[in-house]
């Protein structure tokens, strides 16, 4: 698949590789902002942080992200990122599994109303 690059009310992400085993994105979170609490079924992710700093929300623990550093999601874990700076927060996101679909997005909360 061809890369392609995607605006979302907290900021965008691009896909960067999109393949058979696995996709990659740069995902960068405006100041201020997060995209929604949430899990899937059929993959776990791997973010690595380029530049800005935030907070890792991971099964209800909050844990700073910072430049440089590495956080694993697991399949069903519930995670949201959340850039609390006044600088992008831009990481890079590995996704393994059966399946990448952004229909394999479970949101349990959303503060821009998507379900």
């Amino acid at each position: 698949m061809e890369n392609y690059k995607e605006e979302r009310p907290w900021g965008t992400f691009e896909n960067i590789y999109d393949g058979e085993d696995g996709k990659v994105k740069i995902i960068v979170i405006k100041p201020g902002q997060s995209p929604s609490y949430q899990y899937h079924h059929k993959r776990a992710e791997v973010w690595t942080v380029l530049s800005g700093k935030g907070k890792l929300r991971l099964n209800d623990e909050y844990i700073d992200m910072l430049p440089g550093k590495t956080y694993e999601i697991p399949v069903e874990s519930h995670h949201q990122p959340i850039n609390e700076g006044t600088e992008d927060l831009v990481f890079v996101e590995v996704q393994v599994g059966s399946y990448f679909g952004e229909d394999d997005i479970v949101r349990l909360e959303d503060k821009y109303g998507r379900v």
